[in-house]
Protein backbone atom coordinates (compact mmCIF):
# COMPACT_ATOMS: atom_id res chain seq x y z
CA UNK A 1 0.00 0.00 0.00
CA UNK A 2 1.09 3.27 -1.23
CA UNK A 3 0.40 6.35 0.61
CA UNK A 4 0.08 9.67 -0.80
CA UNK A 5 -1.61 12.96 0.08
CA UNK A 6 -4.11 15.29 -1.23
CA UNK A 7 -3.99 18.89 -0.08
CA UNK A 8 -1.39 17.33 2.60
CA UNK A 9 -3.71 15.09 3.91
CA UNK A 10 -3.06 10.98 3.25
CA UNK A 11 -4.63 8.60 1.48
CA UNK A 12 -3.55 4.61 0.59
CA UNK A 13 -3.66 3.32 -2.54
CA UNK A 14 -4.07 -0.46 -2.95
CA UNK A 15 -0.48 -1.66 -3.53
CA UNK A 16 3.14 -0.19 -5.03
CA UNK A 17 3.55 0.52 -8.47
CA UNK A 18 5.43 -1.95 -11.35
CA UNK A 19 9.10 -2.85 -10.17
CA UNK A 20 11.45 -1.62 -12.24
CA UNK A 21 12.83 -4.30 -14.78
CA UNK A 22 9.72 -6.30 -14.91
CA UNK A 23 7.67 -7.17 -17.03
CA UNK A 24 4.47 -4.44 -17.52
CA UNK A 25 1.19 -6.70 -16.82
CA UNK A 26 -1.41 -6.90 -19.81
CA UNK A 27 -4.63 -4.98 -19.48
CA UNK A 28 -7.93 -3.99 -20.93
CA UNK A 29 -9.10 -0.64 -21.35
CA UNK A 30 -11.78 0.98 -23.03
CA UNK A 31 -11.02 3.47 -26.00
CA UNK A 32 -13.24 6.59 -26.51
CA UNK A 33 -14.85 4.70 -29.59
CA UNK A 34 -15.71 2.63 -26.91
CA UNK A 35 -13.57 -0.87 -28.44
CA UNK A 36 -10.95 -2.52 -26.17
CA UNK A 37 -7.50 -1.55 -26.08
CA UNK A 38 -4.60 -3.33 -24.50
CA UNK A 39 -0.83 -3.51 -23.66
CA UNK A 40 -0.25 -5.78 -26.13
CA UNK A 41 -1.63 -3.80 -28.87
CA UNK A 42 1.75 -1.33 -28.15
CA UNK A 43 4.28 -3.87 -28.32
CA UNK A 44 7.24 -2.88 -30.63
CA UNK A 45 6.68 0.58 -29.10
CA UNK A 46 8.08 2.12 -26.27
CA UNK A 47 4.92 3.58 -23.76
CA UNK A 48 3.63 6.60 -21.18
CA UNK A 49 1.40 5.30 -19.14
CA UNK A 50 0.15 8.59 -17.27
CA UNK A 51 -2.76 7.88 -15.26
CA UNK A 52 -4.52 10.52 -13.21
CA UNK A 53 -7.80 10.95 -10.85
CA UNK A 54 -10.08 12.95 -13.80
CA UNK A 55 -10.01 14.40 -17.35
CA UNK A 56 -11.54 17.12 -15.17
CA UNK A 57 -8.99 18.49 -12.92
CA UNK A 58 -6.82 21.61 -13.57
CA UNK A 59 -3.77 19.56 -12.76
CA UNK A 60 -4.83 16.15 -14.95
CA UNK A 61 -5.47 18.71 -17.97
CA UNK A 62 -2.26 20.40 -17.90
CA UNK A 63 -0.64 16.92 -17.39
CA UNK A 64 -2.53 15.16 -20.75
CA UNK A 65 -1.78 18.57 -22.80
CA UNK A 66 1.28 18.84 -21.89
CA UNK A 67 2.49 14.62 -22.87
CA UNK A 68 0.65 15.39 -26.10
CA UNK A 69 3.29 18.52 -26.26
CA UNK A 70 5.91 15.90 -25.96
CA UNK A 71 4.64 13.27 -27.97
CA UNK A 72 4.53 14.61 -31.07
CA UNK A 73 8.90 14.62 -31.27
CA UNK A 74 8.85 10.94 -29.83
CA UNK A 75 9.93 8.18 -32.27
CA UNK A 76 8.32 4.63 -31.55
CA UNK A 77 6.67 6.28 -28.61
CA UNK A 78 2.66 6.06 -27.48
CA UNK A 79 1.49 7.78 -24.49
CA UNK A 80 -1.73 6.20 -23.12
CA UNK A 81 -3.35 8.82 -20.37
CA UNK A 82 -5.52 6.13 -18.47
CA UNK A 83 -8.46 7.25 -15.88
CA UNK A 84 -11.57 6.08 -14.75
CA UNK A 85 -13.55 8.45 -16.34
CA UNK A 86 -16.02 7.81 -19.21
CA UNK A 87 -14.91 7.13 -22.34
CA UNK A 88 -17.29 10.51 -23.42
CA UNK A 89 -15.55 12.41 -21.00
CA UNK A 90 -12.19 11.93 -22.76
CA UNK A 91 -13.49 12.45 -26.11
CA UNK A 92 -14.89 15.84 -25.55
CA UNK A 93 -11.63 16.95 -23.91
CA UNK A 94 -9.43 16.01 -26.19
CA UNK A 95 -11.80 17.36 -28.97
CA UNK A 96 -12.02 20.52 -27.58
CA UNK A 97 -8.49 20.85 -26.84
CA UNK A 98 -7.15 19.68 -30.00
CA UNK A 99 -5.33 16.35 -28.69
CA UNK A 100 -4.20 14.09 -31.16
CA UNK A 101 -1.06 12.80 -29.65
CA UNK A 102 -1.94 10.82 -27.06
CA UNK A 103 -4.76 7.96 -26.50
CA UNK A 104 -7.16 7.86 -24.10
CA UNK A 105 -8.07 4.96 -22.21
CA UNK A 106 -10.52 4.36 -19.62
CA UNK A 107 -10.27 1.74 -16.71
CA UNK A 108 -14.46 2.76 -15.94
CA UNK A 109 -15.63 -0.75 -16.03
CA UNK A 110 -13.95 -2.73 -13.43
CA UNK A 111 -11.14 -0.93 -11.95
CA UNK A 112 -9.10 -4.27 -12.72
CA UNK A 113 -5.82 -2.18 -13.72
CA UNK A 114 -5.95 0.47 -11.36
CA UNK A 115 -5.70 -2.69 -9.01
CA UNK A 116 -3.30 -4.37 -10.85
CA UNK A 117 -1.12 -1.35 -11.14
CA UNK A 118 -1.55 -0.32 -7.59
CA UNK A 119 -3.05 2.79 -8.28
CA UNK A 120 -6.68 2.86 -6.88
CA UNK A 121 -7.43 4.71 -4.24
CA UNK A 122 -8.71 3.14 -1.29
CA UNK A 123 -9.72 5.70 0.87
CA UNK A 124 -10.29 9.73 1.41
CA UNK A 125 -12.69 11.88 -1.09
CA UNK A 126 -10.86 10.18 -3.87
CA UNK A 127 -11.82 6.55 -3.21
CA UNK A 128 -12.26 4.11 -6.19
CA UNK A 129 -10.17 6.85 -8.91
CA UNK A 130 -6.57 5.94 -9.79
CA UNK A 131 -3.70 8.14 -8.18
CA UNK A 132 -1.52 10.20 -10.23
CA UNK A 133 1.42 8.25 -11.70
CA UNK A 134 3.55 7.80 -14.70
CA UNK A 135 4.85 4.34 -15.65
CA UNK A 136 7.31 3.81 -18.98
CA UNK A 137 7.65 0.82 -20.89
CA UNK A 138 10.27 -0.37 -23.27
CA UNK A 139 9.71 -1.85 -26.96
CA UNK A 140 8.93 -5.12 -24.92
CA UNK A 141 6.84 -3.98 -21.92
CA UNK A 142 9.74 -3.78 -19.74
CA UNK A 143 8.91 -1.22 -16.71
CA UNK A 144 11.85 1.60 -17.26
CA UNK A 145 10.14 4.06 -15.23
CA UNK A 146 7.83 4.81 -12.70
CA UNK A 147 6.57 7.46 -10.16
CA UNK A 148 3.72 8.19 -7.65
CA UNK A 149 3.61 11.79 -7.27
CA UNK A 150 3.15 12.26 -3.62
CA UNK A 151 0.79 14.93 -3.61
CA UNK A 152 -2.15 13.70 -5.86
CA UNK A 153 -2.71 17.55 -7.17
CA UNK A 154 0.92 17.94 -7.89
CA UNK A 155 2.16 17.04 -11.63
CA UNK A 156 4.54 14.51 -12.48
CA UNK A 157 8.13 15.04 -13.07
CA UNK A 158 7.55 14.97 -16.96
CA UNK A 159 11.48 15.15 -17.63
CA UNK A 160 12.50 12.23 -16.01
CA UNK A 161 9.74 9.87 -17.50
CA UNK A 162 10.57 11.07 -20.89
CA UNK A 163 14.75 11.09 -20.32
CA UNK A 164 14.10 7.17 -19.61
CA UNK A 165 12.93 6.61 -22.86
Amino acid sequence: MAQITLKGNPINTVGELPQIGTQAKDFQLVKTDLSVASLSDYKGSRVVLNIFPSIDTGTCATSVRKFNEKASSLENTKVLCISRDLPFAQNRFCGAEGLENVVNLSDFKDNSFGNTYGLSIVDGPLAGLHSRAVIVLDENGIVKYTEQVPEIVDEPNYEAALASL
